[in-house]
C-alpha cells in the first residue's frame, strides 16, 4: 500500500472524471471525501474503492448549487486539517446556442461552474497556505481558450476557471500550495448527454477516454505543470500562447490611447 498522503476532497465524484480521480488518488495513497448530489451513486463508488484499495472513503451528498450545502462543504475544507488536496471537478455544460438556450439554465451553470468552485477554493486556500502545503486541481476545458466551440456561457465559465487559477498560482507562489488547471477536450462521459449532444454524435478522433484523461492530468500534476491539456500533442503551442499573453500584459494599460484611436489633426469636420 502507498504511503498515506492525507485526504483528497473531490467534487462531482459520483461518476465520470470525478469517480476516476477518486480511484486513482486512492491508489496513490490518499483517503477520500467524495462530494456529489446522488448519495446512492456516491455510496457505490466509495464501496468499490474501499474494497479495492483499503483507503478510508467518506461521502458527502451535497448540491453545490444550494447555498446551505455549499457552505457545509466549505466548512469542511476550512476546518479539516487532514485535507491536503481539493479537486474542483463538479460542473455542467451546454451545447445550446444563445438563441436556443434557457437563461435560467445558464444562470445555474454559472452558479456551479464559477461560484461553487470559487467558494471552495477560498475555503481551502487559507488552510493550505497556513500549513505550507496543499494542492488545488481545477477542471476547466479547452473552451476556456476556444469559446466558440460550444455554448458561450459554458465557455465563459471555463475561461473564469483558467483566469482564476492563473491568479491563484501567482498569489500563492511562495506558500507551498500547488495549483493545476486541467483543460480537457471532448471526453467520453455522460457530460455530453446532459449538455444536449450525445457523445456518439462526435467524431471519434476528437473524443478521449475518461480514464486516459485523468491519468494524463495526474501525470501533469506529477510534472508540476500549471496547465495540463491532455489532448494537445504539441506542447509548444501552449508555451507560445502563454508567452504572448504575458508579453502583452505589460503593454495593455498606458496613459494615452493608441495612435490608431486618436483623432487626426486637421481632419475635416
Amino acid at each position: 500500500m502507498n504511503e498515506a498522503k492525507g485526504t483528497a476532497l473531490i467534487t462531482g465524484a459520483s461518476s465520470g472524471i470525478g469517480a476516476i480521480y477518486a480511484d486513482r488518488l486512492a491508489r496513490q495513497g490518499y483517503d477520500l471525501i467524495l462530494v456529489a448530489r446522488n448519495a446512492d451513486k456516491l455510496g457505490r463508488v466509495a464501496k468499490t474503492i474501499q474494497e479495492q484499495t483499503g483507503r478510508k472513503v467518506e461521502t458527502v451528498a451535497a448540491d453545490l448549487g444550494d447555498a446551505r450545502d455549499l457552505r457545509a462543504v466549505e466548512d469542511r475544507l476550512s476546518g479539516d486539517a487532514g485535507i491536503t488536496m481539493l479537486v474542483n471537478n463538479a460542473g455542467i455544460g451546454s451545447t445550446a446556442q444563445t438563441l436556443e438556450a434557457d437563461v435560467d439554465a445558464m444562470s445555474a451553470m454559472v452558479s456551479l461552474n464559477v461560484n461553487a468552485l470559487m467558494r471552495l477554493s477560498y475555503a481551502a486556500v487559507p488552510a493550505f497556505a497556513g500549513r505550507g502545503r496543499g494542492t488545488i486541481v481545477n477542471i476547466a476545458s479547452i473552451v476556456a481558450v476556444a469559446p466558440e466551440v460550444l455554448n458561450g456561457v459554458y465557455g465563459g465559465t471555463k475561461a473564469f476557471v483558467l483566469a482564476f487559477s492563473q491568479n491563484l498560482r501567482h498569489e500563492l507562489a511562495a506558500t507551498g500550495v500547488q495549483i493545476q488547471v486541467v483543460l480537457p477536450g471532448a471526453t467520453a462521459t455522460d457530460f455530453w448527454d446532459i449538455a444536449g449532444t450525445p457523445v456518439e454524435h462526435l467524431p471519434g478522433e476528437i473524443v478521449m477516454r475518461a480514464d486516459d484523461l485523468v491519468d494524463a492530468a495526474l501525470a501533469g500534476l506529477a510534472r508540476e505543470e500549471f496547465a495540463t491539456i491532455p489532448g494537445l500533442h504539441d506542447e509548444s503551442r501552449w508555451e507560445v500562447f502563454e508567452a504572448a499573453r504575458q508579453a502583452m500584459a505589460g503593454e495593455l494599460s498606458t496613459s494615452m490611447p493608441a495612435a490608431r484611436y486618436r483623432t487626426l489633426e486637421g481632419a475635416a469636420s
